[in-house]
């Protein structure tokens, strides 16, 4: 990366995946390594731009702890098992990145020292200034909290300058665009326009450490091309909330 790239317009960014972005297309359960690969290339394309990045990523293609929860398991033990998944997912991450040529570290709130580096907010700082990409993995290391929540909170303390929500839709709507062919998509919200449209962007423990902490959000598709870098260049693309 070269330190007179100034591509990019975020300085540092954050970006949310979800588990599912690793699974296998057919469906099934699991990490698929050509998914990784691809998701490795549009991480790398951000990189490239300058950007610092870290990335969080949930446990959907591995375990999904609400069916636990629905068949008797204890909340507790069932979120510790999403969160030691996405570790393995941080992990097939990092090594697609490591192939491309991007020096990456997995960090886990729940120590595992063998396999990643515990979480440590300096130290997460500390590679992402020496132009290293970071895995924060493990959630937030405890129960009853989202990856999205974690996500939030690892912006927050690593002071990121935005938030991007990686999905399969290419922003935020006024209804369910699948179902409502009425629906149309928002270019710009601010937090509170969001709260009070009930509009269902992050959980509202996450959302609420993202306005309290003004940092922007950014929703958008993350398997459109160039999206991703059109976010980080400061281009209009997905939903913006909050930011200026």
């Amino acid at each position: 990366m070269s330190a007179e790239n100034k591509a990019s317009k975020y300085h540092r960014v954050l970006i949310k995946l979800s588990g599912e972005a690793l699974a296998p297309r057919n469906g099934e359960l699991g990490i698929d390594p050509d998914q990784a690969a691809f998701i490795a290339e549009r991480i790398k394309a951000v990189y490239d731009l300058g950007a610092q990045v870290a990335v969080v990523i949930g446990a959907g293609n591995l375990w999904r702890g609400a069916a636990g929860v629905a068949r008797g398991m204890d909340q507790s033990t069932a979120d510790h098992m999403g969160m030691i998944a996405t570790v393995m997912n941080g992990l097939a991450l990092q090594d697609a990145l490591e192939r491309l040529g991007v020096v990456t570290r997995v960090q886990t709130a729940i120590e595992m020292n063998r396999v990643a580096e515990p979480y440590i907010r300096l130290r997460a700082i500390r590679h992402l200034e020496k132009g290293r990409v970071v895995i924060l993995t493990g959630g937030t290391g405890s129960p009853y909290f989202t990856t999205d929540t974690a996500a939030a909170l690892r912006a927050a303390e690593i002071k990121a300058d935005l938030v991007i929500k990686a999905t399969k839709v290419d922003g935020v709507y006024t209804a369910d665009p699948k179902k409502d062919p009425t629906a149309t998509r928002f270019e710009r919200l601010t937090y509170e326009e969001a709260l009070a449209r009930k509009l269902s962007i992050m959980d509202l423990t996450a959302f609420t450490l993202c306005m309290e902490n003004r940092m922007p959000i950014i929703v958008l598709n993350f398997w459109a091309p160039g999206a991703l870098e059109a976010a980080v260049r400061g281009e209009p693309v997905g939903t913006l909330i909050g930011g200026a």
